[in-house]
Order: C-alpha cells, then sequence, then structure tokens
C-alpha cells in the first residue's frame, strides 16, 4: 500500500544475517526486528557497514546466508548519496509531484475523459468522470501541489526556485530535491542515509519536526548527534558485525552504553582472574595422578568457556599540544562599514564586525545567506566596498572542501604533512595523526585511496599544524563520523588561538563556540556568548514576539581629532621604537624557552632524579626560568597592545 492511502505495514525482520566482503564478515548472524513507526538510529563507526546494511534492505545487495522479511504492503524509500547523480530537465517542482504518480495518473485521465465529453455525452462517460473524480479527491489530488511546495520550500528553496529545471542546482541541492520526493511519497519505510549533510541549520530542523511526526517506520544514518536525539526513539548500534538495540535517542544510548561496558569489563575481568587460576590449578597438578581427574574436569571447563571480550572504548581522548611562533595582537580582524554584493543579489550592507583575540566563534544560519563568502572577507580573499584590517603578528590557516582537491593525492599521509613545513619530528606528525585516527601502517597510505571522510581529517590535521593562530573553518565536520567531530571539537576546546568556523552540527558548535554570528538584513550579528545561551535567547525573542536589543558589539563611532603631520611622524618614530623592542623582546622569550626545555629535559634525566642534590638545583633554575617567562610574557602583551593603539592612531 502506498503513501497516498496509508501505512499498515506489518513488521520487517532481519533474521540471522551474514555478509561477508572477501573474506571479512561485515554481519554475522545479525537480527533485527523493525515494528511499524519505529524511528531508528543507525550508529557505528565507519566501515562498520551502515550503509551497507540499508542497501541489503532495499534489495541492492544480497545477503551471504540469512534472509530479511518483509510484507507485500511494505513499501521501502531510500534516500542515500548515489541519487547525487540523478538529473533531469523538468522544474524542480514536477520532479516532486512525481510522489504522486497514482494520483497524476488519474489526472491524465480526467483530462482525457473531459476531452471525450466533447463529442461524447453518454451517461457511460458521466460517470466514468464522476467515479474518476471520487477517486482523485480521496487521493487528496486537490492539494498535492500545496503538499509539494510546503515540503520544497521547509527544506529550503524559494518559491522562485520550483519552477527552475533541476539539472540547475547543484548536487546538494539536487539532494533535497529527492529527499522531498522521498518524504512526500510516505513509504511504510523511510531510510535515510546521512540526510542532513546537504542541509543547512533551518532544513535540519524542518526535517526534524517531519520525522517525529511521520506515520511510518523510519532507519536513519548521521554523524549530527542532536539530529538523532531530536527525531529517533530507537538506536541500533552496528559493532563487531553485530546489530545491537538500545531503546532510546542518541543520549541514552551513550549512557546506556556505559553501563553495559562497565558490567562488561567487569565480568571480563572476574573471568580472566578465574581463567588464571583454574590454569593455575592445571600447572600445578598435571603431573598429580591422584589430581588427574580434576585437571582434565578443569581443561575440558576451559575449552567449553565462552570467553567475554575485553571492553574496547570507541570514545578517544586526544591531548593536543599546540605550538605557536607568534602571538597576535588583541585585535585578530576588523570589518569596517563593509558591503559586499553579486550583482543584485545582496550579501552585507555597510556592516561593521570584530575578531579579537580569544574569539571561539561559529557562524550559523540558513545557505544563500552569505556565510562562506564572509568567511573569505575575513580571510582577505574577497573583494569588498569598505575597510578590513588584519591585526598584529596573525597567521592564518583556512580550511575547506576544496582543499580536499588540493592534497597531492600520489603523497603518502605522513608525507603530506610534512611538507606543511611545520618543523614537528616525524614522531610529532605521527602522534597528531593518531589522534585523528590513522595508527601504524596508516600514515603510509596514499591520499587517492582515502575516502572522503579521511581526506578530510588529513586536511584538518594540517591545518591544525601549520602553528596559525588563526583559523578559519568552513563545515569542518561534513565527512566526518561521530568520532571524528569529538577528536576535532576536543582539538580546538585545548586550541589556544582565535578561530571562526561556519557549521550546521549542533552538537559541534555546543562543544567550541563562545561567541555566535549570524547574518540578518545583510548585517553581521553577534551573540556573546555560548550557543546554549544563544537558543534560549532566541526562543526568548520569538515566543514573546519582540525585538529585544542586542549586546553592543562595537565603540561608538566617535569622530576622531585631527593631528598635524608632527605627531604623526613622532606617533611613527615610537611605533618603529616599539616594534625593536618587540623584536629583541621576541628574542629573549625565545632564548628563555630554549632554557626551560633543557632544563625539563635534564629533569628527565635519570641521573639528575636519582640525585637529590642536583635535582634541587635543577629545580630552583626551572622555576627562575618560569618566572622570568611569565614576566617576559606579561611585558610582550602590554608591547603588544601598545603597538596595536600607536597603528590606530595612524589609521
Amino acid at each position: 500500500m502506498n503513501g497516498e492511502n496509508g501505512y499498515f505495514c506489518s513488521m520487517l525482520s532481519i533474521n540471522n544475517l551474514s555478509y561477508f566482503i572477501g573474506g571479512r564478515a561485515l554481519y554475522e548472524n545479525a537480527s533485527l526486528h523493525i515494528k511499524p513507526k519505529d524511528k531508528i538510529g543507525l550508529v557505528g563507526l565507519n566501515g562498520t557497514g551502515k550503509s551497507t546494511l540499508l542497501k541489503i534492505i532495499n534489495g541492492d545487495y544480497q545477503p551471504s546466508a540469512g534472509d530479511i522479511q518483509k510484507a507485500k504492503d511494505c513499501t521501502i524509500g531510500f534516500l542515500n548519496q548515489d541519487l547525487l547523480s540523478y538529473q533531469s530537465d523538468e522544474s524542480i517542482l514536477d520532479v516532486a509531484l512525481a510522489a504522486f504518480k497514482d494520483t497524476l495518473r488519474l489526472q491524465d485521465e480526467i483530462d482525457e475523459v473531459l476531452h471525450q465529453m466533447e463529442t461524447d455525452h453518454s451517461e457511460a462517460i458521466i460517470n466514468k468522470l464522476a467515479r474518476l473524480q471520487d477517486q482523485f479527491e480521496a487521493n487528496e489530488g486537490y492539494t498535492i501541489k500545496a503538499k509539494a511546495e510546503e515540503v520544497l520550500e521547509g527544506i529550503g528553496f524559494s518559491t522562485a526556485d520550483l519552477k527552475r529545471p533541476l539539472r540547475t542546482f547543484s548536487g546538494g541541492w539536487r539532494m533535497r530535491v529527492m529527499l522531498a520526493k522521498l518524504l512526500l511519497e510516505k513509504p511504510a519505510l523511510l531510510m535515510l542515509d546521512e540526510p542532513t549533510n546537504h542541509l543547512d541549520l533551518p532544513s535540519i530542523q524542518w526535517v526534524e519536526n517531519y520525522l517525529r511526526n511521520y506515520e511510518g517506520a523510519v532507519i536513519v544514518v548521521s554523524h549530527d548527534q542532536e539530529f538523532l536525539d531530536n527525531c529517533v526513539s530507537t538506536t541500533v548500534e552496528v559493532s563487531n558485525g553485530n546489530l545491537t538495540v538500545y531503546a532510546g535517542n542518541y543520549s541514552f544510548y551513550q549512557e546506556e552504553k556505559k553501563e553495559r561496558m562497565e558490567i562488561q569489563q567487569n565480568a571480563y575481568e572476574n573471568q580472566q582472574q578465574m581463567i588464571k587460576q583454574t590454569e593455575r590449578f592445571i600447572e600445578r597438578f598435571r603431573a598429580k595422578a591422584t589430581k588427574s581427574n580434576q585437571v582434565q574436569s578443569r581443561i575440558k571447563a576451559l575449552d567449553r568457556l565462552e570467553r567475554v571480550a575485553e571492553v574496547v572504548d570507541d570514545n578517544i581522548a586526544v591531548n593536543f599540544k599546540f605550538k605557536f611562533s607568534q602571538k597576535s595582537g588583541r585585535d585578530i580582524v576588523v570589518l569596517d562599514h563593509v558591503s559586499k554584493s553579486y550583482g543584485d543579489l545582496v550579501i552585507l550592507k555597510n556592516t561593521s564586525a570584530r575578531i579579537e583575540r580569544g574569539d571561539k566563534i561559529a557562524l550559523i544560519g540558513a545557505n544563500g545567506k552569505g556565510k562562506s563568502t564572509l568567511l573569505r572577507i575575513i580571510d582577505g580573499t574577497e573583494p569588498i566596498q569598505g575597510k578590513r584590517e588584519h591585526g598584529y603578528n596573525v597567521i592564518k590557516s583556512f580550511y575547506a572542501q576544496h582543499q580536499l582537491e588540493a592534497l597531492n593525492v600520489d603523497n603518502e599521509i605522513l608525507d603530506e604533512l610534512k611538507q606543511e613545513g611545520s618543523g614537528k619530528t616525524e614522531i610529532e606528525l605521527r602522534n597528531v595523526l593518531g589522534c585523528f585516527l590513522f595508527t601504524n601502517d596508516d600514515v603510509f597510505k596514499k591520499i587517492k585511496v582515502l575516502s572522503g571522510g579521511e581526506k578530510s581529517r588529513v586536511a584538518l590535521a594540517k591545518a591544525l599544524i601549520s602553528e596559525a593562530n588563526f583559523l578559519l573553518l568552513d563545515e569542518p565536520t561534513n565527512h566526518l563520523d561521530m568520532q571524528s567531530v569529538n577528536i576535532l571539537i576536543q582539538a580546538l576546546q585545548q586550541y589556544e588561538g582565535t578561530f571562526i568556523t561556519v557549521s550546521h552540527d549542533r552538537h559541534f558548535i555546543r562543544g567550541v563556540a563562545n561567541k555566535i554570528w549570524y547574518i540578518e538584513n545583510n548585517q553581521i550579528k553577534e551573540y556573546p556568548g555560548t550557543y546554549e545561551e544563544y537558543t534560549y535567547w532566541k526562543s526568548q525573542q520569538e515566543a514573546n514576539q519582540v525585538t529585544v536589543k542586542e549586546p553592543p558589539k562595537e565603540k561608538p563611532n566617535v569622530k576622531k581629532r585631527e593631528i598635524s603631520q608632527q605627531e604623526i611622524n613622532l606617533t611613527k618614530k615610537e611605533l618603529k621604537k616599539k616594534e625593536q623592542e618587540l623584536e629583541l623582546l621576541e628574542e629573549k622569550i625565545s632564548t628563555i624557552e630554549s632554557r626551560k626545555k633543557a632544563l625539563e629535559a635534564e629533569m628527565a634525566d635519570e641521573s639528575v632524579y636519582a640525585d637529590s642534590q642536583k635535582l634541587a638545583k635543577v629545580n630552583d633554575a626551572y622555576a627562575k626560568v618560569v618566572a622570568e617567562e611569565k614576566s617576559l610574557n606579561a611585558t610582550w602583551e602590554s608591547l603588544v597592545e601598545t603597538i596595536s593603539s600607536l597603528q590606530e592612531n595612524l589609521a
């Protein structure tokens, strides 16, 4: 039974499923029972077979063993990345309307009957028209266009877009059209493989609400943790060839899995203790004839024992050591009355903003508002009207999806990082790659054999070892699995520089941002707090239906006093003097840092820490060096502030 008439689909059962790729078992005797109206999140590490399972259910792949049983009236709709290649000269509205094929066929029959009635006025033809119109009305045929428009606009298309041919849209937007068509078809079982990859935040929230109220069953694969929390009620983990069911959303799954892992680890440790005791008994009494029966009994018991597996924790805690060759001044970038447009399309109009040292900014909002354009403006690569100033000692690193193509495909991963010129040793680079899940011989893989997610991790690693004190990150979580997203969050939490990131991943934004930027009415707006605080503030605004005054984000535009040429010359002279002082100071800081490292090496030397007198002497020297370094850094901060102020006076 199709979506136009209802869903009354019996269960779908996966029974003792096995699926082998070469000699490797992707699934082995896995089972899963899907009931009507189930909302299932399918989770697991990359490569465990989540997308493969959806394709097996859809009939694209045949299982090696076991079977899948589903009722005849259980229709399946499947959104997968293969649909990116679909092209059509039809308008996106017509492509979406194809979801109502039965109703459209009735419309064609009605049109044909009306044409016949121009010459045929018999009672039979009139009865036929009445019957077709009753069926058309029962199928809600008069509302299908409105439904299609509602869904297309809900996932981000403007009214003007609806008449444009599908082929004129990019792959990501074409994928949205295919999602709209699937949602309108309303299959009994809707399967979505990474549906949020091509959606902006407002569209993600619209789809969440739609799926929560969806009348059929849903299976969704997604790396977006908050999306799963908001639209699934059951989580199924794919791990070690099995399907493990957790009766809750993703957050419930995390807590429940933690408890199960603790129980399993305790059982493993208890069993290992019992095994060791049994093995000691066997070894001790093996040669004694009087104990032979007991020994043989214990040997057989060990052979029959079902071993408890040791717990492997997928949640990796990483420790990044960032090193900056230079500290930036207080101001990173200042935009002053900036405007940007492409022909008649206005992106920014006479807007100002400031990024200061230590800002961790998430730039959010719907696609098409100009977020990526704003990143390029901040980077200095996008021409503008107005004033753009980069601060003192700012070293930038820009990560965007197109940089994946800039990777040298013939390089090995380790060589690709070596060519970044960070000065890190091979051991340090391998440690960084280990944080991004490239371990042992993985570092010698060629870039050309990597998946999209693996290439993203390599490009992110390059950005983070670049010694940049200012990062610009455009959709850094795209193509990353949950484990990789959590690693990136940890890295950015430990990063002591400044960054601005464009992202639609709310879990990621919550983990890293201390300020929220968005573009509204061609103006850059700022909320000076976390994403949690921003969403509460926004909900209060909407609830009260009033405009809440935003916190001030820039100083009043006070007209500067005219200064004489003599004052300008004196300021330039003072600036040059301070810059020379800063150069000498940085040399001192570099020397003291080298001395500090040498003392740390001495403290780790066995001949030193084994001798209490030597160790005390080294500790005293180390304490003095640390105090001197602190003092020099404080002087450096003050000097940079002075230089920034002098530069502002000359601007």
